[in-house]
């Protein structure tokens, strides 16, 4: 299946108008989602049709962050599908879907299909024909897009021309024609915020009115182009430049906004101006044209991890790629497949964009015509190979390749003025490089091999951006940096002893901005030294970090001195420090007025923090392995405020036993009142997150914005707060894990706290794993969910993980008046493992999700587990074998009706295989089943044909680790059933997975609409053997009875997966059906020939061989490969050569992963 991401169309200052505008679609959209998805046997498809422009990605958007859809929903995924989707009820947003290919959607969607009940894809598209292929026979549901209101029309093109949403601030003899301009729109917003964009410089009638004359009326032929295209034209012509450029990416590729700029500046695109810096220029262009709609989705990727620089990324809506591709005509190509032998080379490009594997093999084959004059060419996949053809582009403007060894011949690149090798496998670059005097950027980030950088860059004058972070090896800097006077970003500077290398006084006259890393600060030996840096001059800074290196504490005594000589300007964002070696900080820390983020790493000898409440913005604060640290704050007695302060990450500080310093600080004021997430790990000397009296008072309402908690590791700690009467509440927490936490016994170190109103009121999500000593979650108290009243400390839960809690036994630490019970109105997912002294499970009438797994003598009572089972849609097993027994009869007889569970897994349930009659009876009850997973089930000899044809609806099923499957069928007896009639037996399983069943001997019965068989590990089976097309029955294999002696035909079987079967020696007769065979076998020995198996295979598309030591060879039938697409051999040894059948298909397929033997001398990269 292709799609597409796009990005909604609509500007900032319009999510308004969209929200007010297709209110009432979406909650149309929203109730279908929340009701009809679950009453359906089906997946759910729910399309959003319409034109271009329309606003169906916002509606979408709108769609899937609503609460509602948020809480009803396990996972939501946009475009990307989670490899675990088993059990769980999804939302899938596919967003601008056009491909037409029935097979694919079909494949997509048995992937899909195993999701929880309720599971939904929420489609986008323009085209119906793509609705009416993934809808099937419901398109009578469909409902298009209806086009946007005039009245919201007019407010956005209004807004965009006018600057204001007030009409009557709109000047009179314009305003007046605004709704002519609204009929140029054909109801989509893209095309108003377009056309209003070009309205805004014109403020005379007469220019509206040409305006008018100009913009041609949308059609259905034409959608909103024309409008898109009008607005493209009113740009000034540098501008138009640096949108059609952006035809070079393909759609919904992630641009990296700094690096766009560069490339606009790289080809001359950018208008200089006397005392401007170009980037500042190009910086402008953009927002103008983000402004405009050309751009969307523009966002910020914060400062994830200490290689990562803070950037900001854009897609161009692919309207507007649309618009572009037709301003470039063919000077920009994509190239994202490989080229077969009916596609031309881009010739005529000036602009290229690869992204396929091999990208070498098609610029080699491009210059069989000549030397294509490119000026930019992009790779964004590794490559293998020296691209020593680089020297034939000798036009080239902007380089970027990646993953390699490149021997680069800066003579041939005169005009280069963009290069990025990033990610590469060079261990040294050229020391001609300095010639290129024209080069602008050069990023060597993440090149671990890099030891060093040519002695003579400093003849690189026109160099503006050097990024050398994540460069592990590299160990100094080359002399002479102070001459390249034109740098603006450095990212890392590595100081170095030697005395042909740069010392960071070479900083001191380079106006550097954005991230600077300073590293071996220990070859930085006095104040003075640093101090010549100059960085309290680079005003552009925002970033620093300051690092020594582990392995050289010695001289541990400047430290100090050097931190204070490099003291940054007063506005740096963020300070990260690295193995600083002294006990207190300078003072400079407390001038930071600016800083958002502070960073402290392995400083050991650290001691006292500075006043960190004193910095006015500071966000985030993260701490780890500070070993010598007792305390967060020190020497106050009244507490200040953390004003800003949202995020804190506290980490291997084994010393750190309190907040503040001192008992006896007083204050009415929450000390952190904007804190939403903290992290507290291997601090082994805590023993309460919180002591009330000094740090979080009883009126100041505790953590009141704290949303994410996380407790790991934490040795000492026995509860989360102590020393208060009156209980502290979290009052907008949602998550809350507790790990490995062996002395944690209470939430509270006293039993005599009083409150009302539950501790945790909106937390969602509760797991608590290896807490050995915890007894009881916290007391309950009285609330009101829905109109009911209950108890509960947890009246919002959905999700609780107990794990490994050896003396866990009760719900609540205090007993309810008169014994009521303890509720969780809201949970639907509950997993409980190896709670061994746990008797009973809680009331949660909205249960759906129902994990319980033994591993150490867990006795949960039967009746509580089985009052469950009815309401549920999942449910796991690990139980005692009567525990299992009794906990489902115990529920069999409470039921008399046919029960809701969809998924189920079962390990060690020995007793329900062999079924007796009274389990039988229970089976029954399982006719909605489509998920079944059985594992490490002795008990389980053969093939289970009682239970089985009573499972009418399974789809899915996995045997693991049955090591007594022999998967004959059971003789007959007075408790078999007669053998099932073909069809009768699992008529909708369609998905088989057998795994390390190692007494299997034949493949058991199977129905007619399998599609999907895996076998992995099975050392006992000796052949599979499929029957022709008239056989009747199902299939089995050698060594049956003579009734399972028959080979039968699976007519829909299109995926056949074998593996590590050591005796397998036959594989005979597959069905043409087969589209996909992937079969990988390490020491089967005996597996010499597919000739009986492969035939006349004409729907295989996809042919995997891995390892297949013994075969000699494949069979030479053209049918057989006719449909082929995708092809890998790989360490086949004995394999010689392909079949010329085979051979002439290659230049055709769309993946391959062939030995180097089948294909000269190249050996292609692996594409699963």
């Amino acid at each position: 299946m292709q799609w597409r991401q796009t990005d909604a169309s609509t500007p900032m200052d319009c999510v308004d108008i969209a929200i007010k505008s297709r209110a009432q679609e979406k909650k149309d959209r929203v109730h279908r989602l929340l009701t009809q998805a679950g009453c359906e046997d089906h997946l759910m498809v729910l399309p959003i049709v319409g034109m271009g422009g329309l606003g169906k990605t916002t509606l979408a958007q709108l769609i899937y962050n609503e609460p509602e859809i948020q809480k009803h929903f396990e996972l939501r995924l946009w475009v990307c599908v989670s490899d675990d989707l088993s059990g769980k009820r999804y939302l899938l947003v596919l967003d601008d879907v056009w491909n037409r290919d029935e097979h694919k959607w079909e494949k997509l969607k048995a992937c899909l299909r195993h999701g929880g009940s309720g599971s939904s894809v929420l489609t986008t598209t323009r085209d119906e024909s793509v609705t009416r292929l993934m809808m099937g026979k419901r398109t009578t549901d469909v409902q298009n897009l209806k086009t946007l209101d005039e009245v919201y029309l007019k407010e956005i093109i209004g807004t965009r021309a006018f600057g204001s949403k007030q009409v009557d601030k709109w000047p009179c003899e314009l305003a007046v024609m605004v709704g002519d301009m609204v009929k140029r729109c054909s109801g989509s917003p893209l095309a108003a915020t377009a056309l209003g964009s070009v309205l805004r410089t014109k403020t005379r009638k007469q220019e509206w009115k040409d305006v008018l004359s100009r913009s041609m009326i949308c059609d259905e032929e034409n959608g909103i182009l024309p409008v898109l295209k009008l607005s493209c034209n009113g740009l000034p012509s540098h501008m138009r430049q640096c949108v059609a450029f952006c035809a070079v990416f393909p759609k919904d590729y992630e641009i990296n906004v700094e690096k766009l700029i560069q490339l606009w500046m790289a080809n001359g695109f950018i208008p200089e101006k006397q005392g401007e810096h170009s980037e500042i220029i190009g910086k402008n262009i953009f927002l103008e044209l983000a402004s405009r709609s050309f751009f969307q989705d523009v966002k910020e990727i914060p400062f994830l991890s200490r290689t990562t620089v803070s950037r900001i990324t854009c897609k161009i809506h692919d309207l507007m790629h649309d618009v572009a591709v037709d301003s470039m005509g063919n000077e920009c190509a994509t190239i994202a497949t490989k080229l077969n032998k009916n596609e031309e080379f881009p010739y005529s490009a000036r602009h290229l964009f690869l992204s396929v594997n091999k990208a070498e093999t098609i610029l080699n084959a491009s210059l069989e015509k000549g030397s294509p004059a490119l000026q930019t060419l992009i790779c964004d996949r590794n490559l293998e190979v020296n691209m020593k053809i680089l020297s034939k582009y000798d036009s080239i403007r902007a380089l970027k390749i990646h993953g390699g060894s490149f021997l680069i011949r800066p003579k041939y690149h005169h005009h280069l003025r963009y290069l990025d090798l990033s990610e590469s496998d060079i261990e040294e670059l050229p020391e001609d490089i300095s010639i290129l005097y024209h080069l602008q950027t050069l990023n060597l980030s993440y090149c671990d091999s890099l030891e060093r950088l040519p002695k003579e860059l400093k003849y690189l004058t026109a160099l503006r951006h050097l990024y050398t972070h994540a460069c592990k090896k590299l160990r100094s800097m080359p002399a002479g940096l102070r001459h390249l006077s034109s740098l603006q970003t450095l990212t890392c500077f590595v100081a170095g002893t030697d005395s042909g290398c740069s010392n960071v006084g070479e900083l001191q006259k380079l106006d550097l901005g954005g991230r600077l890393k300073l590293s071996q600060l220990e070859n930085v030996t006095a104040g003075a030294d640093a101090q010549a840096a100059g960085l309290a001059n680079k005003k552009n800074l925002t970033e620093l970090v300051l690092r020594w290196s582990c392995s050289n504490l010695e001289a541990r005594n400047n430290h100090k001195e050097v931190v204070e000589g490099l003291k940054p300007h007063d506005e740096l964002k963020v300070l990260m420090i690295y193995y600083y070696g002294r006990s207190t900080f300078p003072t400079l820390m407390n001038t930071l007025n600016g800083m958002v983020e502070l960073q402290l790493h392995y400083c050991k000898e650290l001691v006292n923090l500075p006043a960190l409440w004193q910095l006015p913005v500071l966000q985030i604060l993260r701490l780890k392995g500070l070993e010598s640290l007792h305390s967060l704050c020190s020497g106050n007695t009244t507490p200040a405020t953390f004003l800003e302060l949202k995020v804190i990450s506290l980490i291997s500080i084994p010393s750190f036993e309190a907040w503040w310093d001192t008992d006896e600080v007083q204050g009415e004021e929450p000390i952190f009142p904007k804190v939403e997430e903290l992290e507290i790990n291997r601090c082994k000397s805590l023993t309460a997150l919180t002591i009330a009296v000094s740090v979080i008072t009883e009126s100041s309402g505790g953590l009141p914005a704290l949303q994410i908690l996380r407790l790991e590791r934490l040795e000492s700690l026995h509860c989360l707060c102590r020393d208060g009467k009156t209980a502290i509440t979290f009052p907008e927490l949602k998550v809350l894990t507790l790990y490995n936490m062996p002395q944690f016994e209470a939430w509270w170190d006293t039993d005599d706290v009083q409150g009302e109103e539950p501790i945790f009121p909106k937390v969602e999500e509760l797991e608590i794993e290896l807490c050995g000593s915890l007894t009881a979650l916290p007391k309950a108290a009285s609330v009101e969910v829905d109109t009911n009243k209950c108890r509960s400390a947890f009246p919002a839960l959905r999700k609780m993980k107990l794990h490994n809690l050896d003396t866990f036994n009760k719900w609540e630490a205090v007993e309810g008046t008169d014994g009521e019970e303890v509720t969780f109105p809201c949970l639907e997912k509950l997993s409980i493992t190896s709670c061994i002294s746990l008797r009973a499970l809680p009331k949660a009438p909205k249960l759906s999700v129902l994990t319980i797994q033994e591993l150490f003598g867990q006795q949960i009572s039967q009746h509580p587990a089985g009052r469950y089972i009815p309401s549920l849609s999942s449910l796991s097993l690990n139980l005692s074998p009567n525990d299992a027994k009794i906990t489902l009869l115990h529920a069999r007889q409470e039921w008399n009706h046919k029960l809701s569970v969809v998924a189920i897994s079962l390990l060690r349930c020995d007793v329900l295989f062999p079924p007796q009659l009274s389990v039988l009876s229970l089976w029954i009850c399982f006719v909605q089943l489509e998920d079944l997973s059985i594992s490490e089930c002795d008990a389980l000899e053969y093939w289970p044909e009682n239970v089985f044809k009573v499972l009418a609806s399974l789809r899915k099923l996995s045997i693991v680790w049955c090591s007594k499957l022999t998967g004959h069928t059971q003789a007959s007896d007075e408790q078999s059933a007669p053998a099932p009639e073909q069809g009768g037996l699992l008529p909708r399983l369609d998905f088989l997975h057998i795994h390390r069943c190692e007494s299997l001997v034949v493949v058991p019965n199977l129905p007619a609409s399998l599609k999907s068989l895996h076998i992995d590990g099975c050392k006992s089976l000796k052949s599979i053997i499929f029957g022709q097309r008239e056989d009747t029955r199902l299939v089995s294999g050698e060594g049956s009875s003579s009734s399972e002696g028959e080979h039968h035909f699976l007519p829909c079987l299109e995926s056949l997966t074998i593996g590590r079967c050591n005796g397998l020696s036959e594989v005979v007769n597959l069905p043409p059906s087969i589209k996909t065979l992937h079969i990988s076998i390490e020491s089967c020995s005996g597996l010499k020939s597919l000739e009986s198996c492969l035939r006349e295979l004409r729907s295989l598309e996809e042919l995997v061989l891995y390892e297949c030591q013994s075969l000699l060879s494949l069979p030479d039938r053209p049918q057989t490969y006719s449909s082929l697409r995708a092809l890998r051999i790989v360490d086949c040894d004995k394999i010689e050569s392909l079949p010329p059948s085979l051979r002439s298909r290659l230049d055709y397929l769309e993946e391959k992963d062939l030995d180097a033997r089948y294909e000269g001398n190249l050996h292609f990269l692996c594409f699963f």
